[in-house]
């Protein structure tokens, strides 16, 4: 391990000298400093997997524990819906999908994405003076005016949906596994789940620049990358940055860099450690940079996909027995705990206190408002939205989150979007249920519930056993909870909505070379 981490630092001083040396200086003087952000977005991260006791003390993600102690935790946060696209849609908007539009997720074939009348916090900070940099998975629309450059991003690097989307020639882990991409027009593969065809594309801000890209490699190409960004704004720009990083990692199928040599034994906590090493390579940019100035975000956009079974997360104690016992898997795209009850930092030398915890209620939506309150923008004042500004609760020991919170149908049980679960303090109710498709095989059947099921999460984490509708506390909680979602649905109704289109021709389909088998192009980089 030691050895590791000095050849890590080794390589971390070499990558740093190389692209200090190919940035210029631009003269900007009396710029106003203003806090950077990074926004970290895991992928198919479970809330178990970071931050719990484990055995002889071994611990894959030194760096992302580094974190933690010197930020905040949060143990009740939620990503703003259980799929890909929706929540990271309303991360970017601060607006549930209902209102946003994106209630599911974008295709392969999809025209279209994000619609184009909803603002993103990069175009806000963007218009405000901030150099504004995205790498990683996007999967909110890649032609066109959807793609990242589009949206309030000055540079996009990455990959324009999961990494499942699309066959490589060194296929990762994953269950089923998928075979290579074809190599001529006379091969044919059929595999259930799996891409074959067409081949995963990485994109340099509008352009394909590798067609077939090498997942192995990928940690390191956008740790490359993350650290020219930190350096081009702090150097060359002199501008505030606003970086996010929307990781690979945890999306199956699981790829790490293979200096570990630990493949077979356990390929997931192998991808975690690959993962914290790119979040490493970040914090050290920062540091090498001495930008104290600057706030860090780490969370996820869902639990971990249980139908991958030893290739997935890890939901902790959040299991949701009452749907598991019934059958189904209770994390991805169920409104269940696991599904959108994810680990969260946030880290801001001398302003956050470290190694502290939060239980605040919490949910992505709020990083819009958050970030921009500590930048000093105002948001678009023609819409409404679903965030809350918590900077007071980054800045102080405060545990006043939401006092209710919707979690939307992601594709286990209802119409995609709809807010039939609600969470109210510590009592969460559930109009509808369902399971995903659960490791082996098997997702539970759809439920309406009429009276709702209400769960007391303070005595019952695990929501095994729902409360007495004839208890005084299940009359009690019904009553507000009834009230809350109400209001909320009434506030949608009479709000600046949008309608995403998610028409899907074959043409829309990222190709650099129509002409190729799996459109394989060399890279161009």
């Amino acid at each position: 391990m030691a050895q590791f981490g000095l050849c890590a630092l080794l390589l971390f001083s070499g990558l740093v000298h190389h692209i200090k040396s190919h940035i210029r200086k631009e003269d900007k003087t009396g710029v106003k400093e203003r806090p950077n952000f990074i926004i970290i977005l895991a992928d198919d991260i479970g809330w178990g997997d970071l931050w719990v006791n484990r055995p002889d003390n071994f611990t894959p993600t030194p760096w992302l524990d580094s974190l933690m102690l010197k930020g905040k935790r949060f143990t009740d946060f939620h990503s703003p819906a259980s799929t890909c696209s929706p929540s990271r849609a309303a991360l970017l908007t601060g607006r549930h999908g209902l209102r946003n539009g994106v209630t599911h997720n974008f295709a392969v074939r999809s025209v279209a994405g994000l619609p184009l009348n909803e603002t993103t916090f990069a175009q806000l900070l963007h218009d405000a003076g901030y150099y504004t940099a995205m790498i990683g998975k996007w999967h909110l629309g890649h032609n066109g005016s959807y793609n990242p450059v589009h949206r309030g991003f000055d540079y996009y690097f990455g990959i324009p949906y999961s990494n499942d989307m699309g066959c490589t020639d060194e296929p990762g882990l994953d269950l089923p596994s998928c075979p290579p991409c074809i190599l001529n027009q006379y091969t044919t593969r059929k595999h259930e789940g799996c891409y074959t065809q067409v081949a995963l594309p990485l994109f340099e801000n509008e352009t394909i620049i590798e067609q077939p890209l090498d997942t192995w490699s990928l940690k390191d190409r956008y740790a490359r990358v993350a650290v020219k960004q930190i350096f081009t704004a702090s150097i060359s720009k002199q501008q505030p940055l606003l970086l996010y990083v929307a990781l690979a990692h945890m999306h199956v199928p699981l790829f790490h860099n293979t200096f570990l040599n630990v493949t077979t034994q356990d390929p997931y906590t192998a991808s975690l450690s690959d993962m914290d090493s790119l979040v490493g390579t970040i914090m050290q940019a920062v540091s090498t940079e001495q930008l104290e100035n600057t706030l860090i975000w780490f969370t996820g956009d869902n639990g971990p996909w249980e139908q991958k079974c030893q290739f997935a997360g890890h939901v902790g104690p959040f299991v949701g027995r009452w749907q598991t016992s019934r059958g189904g898997g209770s994390a991805k795209r169920t409104t269940w705990e696991g599904g959108h009850r994810v680990p969260t930092v946030v880290t801001w030398p001398k302003k956050i206190k470290p190694n502290s915890t939060s239980s605040a209620l919490l949910s992505g939506l709020d990083i819009f408002p958050t970030i921009l309150s500590l930048a000093g923008v105002k948001p678009p004042s023609d819409r409404r939205y679903d965030g809350i500004d918590i900077s007071y609760i980054l800045l102080n020991d405060s545990d006043e989150g939401h006092r209710s919170l919707m979690h939307p149908n992601s594709g286990a049980a209802g119409q995609f979007g709809d807010l039939q679960t609600v969470r109210l303090k510590h009592h969460k109710a559930f109009y509808i249920t369902g399971g995903s498709v659960a490791c082996g095989g098997g997702s539970g059947q759809q439920q309406y519930h009429d009276p709702p099921l209400i769960f007391d999460l303070s005595e019952d984490e695990a929501e095994e056993t729902s409360l007495n509708p004839e208890s005084e506390e299940y009359r009690s909680v019904l009553k507000e909870v009834e009230r809350e979602r109400e209001a909320l649905l009434w506030d949608i109704a009479t709000d600046r909505v949008s309608s995403a289109d998610y028409t899907m021709i074959p043409s829309a389909v990222p190709c650099c070379q129509p002409n190729h088998p799996a459109c394989r192009c060399h890279s161009l980089k």
